[in-house]
């Protein structure tokens, strides 16, 4: 198993996993799994720079410069998370990794994993990969944390599993070669980054033609909605043309206290995809609501409030050219 960490100036390929790490690995499940009702760190607990600050910083940056800054808060962000345990970044059990189809919807990809080149993007946790792995997969993942990337090697390390880590953003796959991929899986991440023109474009490049993208997203009305119902319900807090990142918010089981977050359109998601080269093929709203939910709980608001979409959509041979029409 090897992992790359891209640096400027260069790469460096490191050798597998030791022993020592799949013993860490064992004490953080053990103290992920003793904190399912624990307390993680608040933001700005751990971090240089709390989010509010960050946020007021940034009107005075360039692009580039603002970019980069929000990476490097949510690269700590997800660092801390990891370190404390938080739900999002327990990795599979032993049960999952000895049955990964009980675990895995692969409904929509034809012909199962076996063989097939993966990429889990901003996938990192020891969680996904692992899991397409073990399912036969030949698995790289990319993601921003390099406390997420080392659970990836650790559990896979731990079952004897080959995968290929790499430290870099979403939308800069530059060290990934063009048409390398079968299929491309990326959890809800896309809210990280101010704009997901990039990513779209990024992972149409390194897929080949024919190949699946399939991602899920946070819906934009979840990011526009209160945490909790007032009076008259769930109400529509941030407008939809919001730009910069979402205030910041508090026991909210929908976002993730301390990270900086963007609310990206419909045209965005859907007519992103379409532009970079990308058919869709099909659109699910996985379901998290319950009639029985208690009063402002997660499956509560989601009776009204759907969080996520997942889409699967295919590379085409070329990004969508636009088409005139008269008067256009």
């Amino acid at each position: 198993m090897q992992w790359l960490h891209r640096r400027q100036g260069g790469s460096e390929l490191s050798p597998h996993g030791t022993m020592a790490e799949s013993d860490h690995f064992q004490r953080s499940r053990r103290r992920s799994e003793g904190m399912s009702n624990g307390v993680f760190p608040a933001e700005g607990e751990h971090a240089a720079v709390p989010c509010a600050d960050v946020a007021n910083r940034m009107p005075g940056l360039s692009d580039a410069a603002s970019h980069a800054v929000v990476l490097e808060h949510n690269r700590r962000r997800w660092d801390e998370l990891a370190a404390c345990g938080h739900p999002l970044t327990r990795p599979a059990t032993n049960e999952q990794v000895h049955d990964p189809l009980a675990s895995l919807d692969l409904s929509w990809i034809d012909g199962g994993v076996s063989g097939k080149r993966i990429l889990c993007l901003a996938g990192g946790g020891g969680r996904q990969s692992v899991l397409y792995a073990a399912a036969g997969a030949e698995v790289t993942v990319v993601d921003l944390s390099p406390a997420m990337l080392a659970l990836d090697r650790q559990v896979a390390a731990w079952h004897g599993l080959n995968l290929r880590t790499i430290l870099a953003s979403m939308n800069d796959l530059s060290m990934l070669g063009p048409e390398c991929f079968d299929v491309v899986l990326q959890p809800v991440s896309t809210c990280y980054v101010p704009d997901v023109k990039a990513v779209f474009e990024q992972v149409a490049r390194v897929l080949v033609p024919g190949g699946l993208y399939i991602s899920q997203h946070k819906q934009p009305v979840s990011l526009q909605a209160s945490v909790s119902p007032g009076p008259e319900g769930y109400v529509l807090q941030v407008p939809y043309y919001h730009s910069g990142p979402l205030p910041p918010v508090r026991d909210s089981p929908h976002r993730e206290h301390g990270t900086l977050e963007y609310l990206h359109r419909w045209e965005q998601l859907l007519g992103g995809l379409c532009r970079a080269g990308f058919v869709i093929e099909d659109v699910a709203e996985p379901l998290h609501a319950r009639a029985d939910a208690s009063w402002g709980s997660f499956a509560h608001r989601s009776l009204y409030v759907a969080p996520y979409v997942r889409i699967k959509a295919r590379r085409t041979g070329s990004p969508a050219k636009r088409v005139w029409v008269p008067g256009s």
